[in-house]
């Protein structure tokens, strides 16, 4: 097998002077290091302040910052190479910022991978990258086994938060206090601005995931485009994201944004079961709260819910889902906030489309952020007209120029002019709102008539006896398509058919008769992914 070479050849992307730079004054030295979002606050006088706090330990600035310098000399004498990949398979606590910032100051490119990947997917992403290094969580050690580590280059495990055990294949294992014997201090690397800086990658659900790249300057960007128009962070703030920080939406979240204003972040290890996030909100007080749709139908649900002190809470975000009219309602009756929603993607580090907590609309994905441009475009790529369906596509200087090593892929996504193609379809209203209508390959012919899925998933969801559902085509044995849906109910208590006529009903009263499901099933619970979005493709084989 050949090493995965460690350089990368930018593909022509947006410009520096790109519209959405000029829009937001975005500027930035052509020589600059993603761990100045970091750094920075230490020549601003905030070295005193907390950076981190959580269960998992708390640290000044100063100390965030020692910490991460100690991990760039720790990767450096590992022999490693500038721009050489570590794989990071951590939770939430402190050691994951630290040695996230400490590789990157050093110009190492982190790989930010989900703590739910089982062996045979973390033996792709070795292979795939050719990380000869990882760091991993004690409690995640047994993942390393013989079956991950065949034929990848992965030759050190630093192992953080406990010992290591007997569980792991590597070479060599790295545990205990081996960071406290290198210096406190490190000057950045002269990396690029358009030098990678980290990967991310794909759910793979339609196939293997793709390595996101993102590039040196791509946080800074998203911070000055999204956190200064929507978030409007102070430093007194506390920034709360129960998706996890491997989640492109919680990196964001729970780095990018509070950093770059010198505020805190709650870090929250573990399940994130809703009495742990409870008392979290009670113990620590935070004032900005990430979530996404099926987090706050659970949290809202939850046993303890109506007792728990919300009044730290100035601001709640969501993302990733559309989030339904009785989500939105249940959040405010408990907490009186109005959820702020948004939809961004891991190609563009961020959210780019996003409602205001002074205007907003609900059902809404929003308005599009300020530093990104927006297009509505026909399956041609001519851009279509007001409240005419069309598929979206964006271009910021955020956007990611390549999926690694898969050139067919990028030819699919990213297109000419930094232009990236979501495959999402939307309308735009006249007020300049965009609301999604689906995936553009989603249409499904029922009974001769075209159905998109999540039109009906939408309008289940607004049913006062739905928790939660998920509605998907069906191919039948006679080859004709049907349309399931997967209902979670408020109250355990029902008949099955009675509910199933009652929910059907709805759905032909809504809307068109023909579009109701045909199938319906209950579940006590429908499954999610690593990042809390309704696992669908777990609920197709159900």
């Amino acid at each position: 097998m050949t090493r995965p070479d460690r350089t990368l050849e930018i593909a022509d992307g947006v410009p520096p002077d790109s519209p959405g730079a000029r829009e937001i004054g975005f500027a930035i030295p052509q020589t600059y290091n993603a761990s100045r979002i970091l750094f920075d606050n230490l020549g601003k006088g905030r070295g005193d302040r907390p950076a981190l706090i959580g269960p998992g330990g708390s640290r000044s600035y100063a100390e965030l910052c020692a910490e991460a310098c100690r991990w760039g000399h720790g990767f450096n004498s590992l022999g490693l190479k500038r721009g050489d990949r570590i794989l990071m398979f951590l939770d939430d606590t402190p050691a994951y910022p630290a040695a996230f910032f400490g590789a990157v100051r050093a110009g190492f490119v982190p790989l930010l991978i989900n703590t739910l990947t089982p062996p045979d997917l973390l033996q792709f992403y070795l292979a795939d990258s050719g990380a000869a290094v990882a760091v991993t969580d004690a409690e995640f050690v047994a993942r390393f086994d013989a079956q991950a580590c065949k034929d990848t280059w992965l030759r050190t495990l630093i192992v953080v938060n406990g010992a290591a055990g007997d569980h792991a294949v590597p070479d060599t294992i790295i545990t205990g206090p081996w960071l406290q014997g290198f210096p406190a201090e490190l000057a950045e690397a002269g990396t690029d601005r358009n030098e990678m800086a980290f990967w991310m990658y794909s759910s793979g659900s339609t196939g293997r995931p793709k390595g996101i790249v993102h590039l040196q300057h791509d946080m800074a960007y998203s911070e000055a485009a999204f956190a200064r128009n929507v978030l409007k962070l102070e430093a007194s703030d506390i920034c709360f994201s129960v998706p996890k920080m491997f989640f492109a939406y919680g990196f964001g979240n729970s780095i990018t944004f509070p950093f770059a204003a010198g505020a805190a972040t709650l870090l929250l290890p573990g399940q994130p079961k809703p009495a742990a996030i409870f008392a979290a909100i009670e113990r620590f007080k935070p004032s900005v709260f990430f979530g996404l749709p099926t987090l706050y139908t659970s949290l809202t649900k939850a046993d303890g819910a109506a007792n728990t002190d919300f009044s730290s809470l100035r601001m709640a975000l969501s993302a990733a889902e559309v989030l339904s009219a009785e989500v939105f309602n249940g959040w405010k009756r408990l907490t009186g906030l109005e959820i702020v929603e948004g939809l961004g993607s891991t190609e563009v580090l961020h959210i780019y489309l996003s409602n205001r907590p002074e205007k907003k609309k609900l059902g809404a994905a929003g308005l599009r952020v300020p530093g990104y441009e927006v297009a509505l475009k026909d399956k041609d790529g001519r851009e279509v007209g007001g409240n005419e369906e069309g598929i979206l596509w964006v271009r910021g200087d955020s956007n990611t120029p390549l999926y690694w090593n898969r050139p067919d892929k990028s030819a699919e996504t990213i297109r000419d002019g930094g232009w990236i193609y979501s495959g999402d379809r939307f309308v735009r209203d006249a007020d300049g709102f965009h609301f999604f209508r689906g995936r553009a390959d989603d249409l499904v012919k029922i009974s001769g008539q075209w159905v998109y899925p999540l039109e009906v998933e939408l309008c289940l969801a607004e049913h006062p006896a739905v928790r939660e559902c998920a509605v998907f085509a069906a191919e039948l044995p006679d080859r004709r398509m049907t349309l399931k849906a997967v209902v979670v109910m408020n109250d355990r208590s029902f008949d099955a058919g009675n509910a199933t006529k009652m929910l059907q009903d709805f759905v032909k009263a809504k809307l068109l008769p023909y579009k109701y499901p045909r199938e319906i099933s209950f579940i006590e619970e429908l499954p999610k992914t690593g990042t809390g979005k309704i696992d669908r493709q777990a609920v197709m084989r159900m």
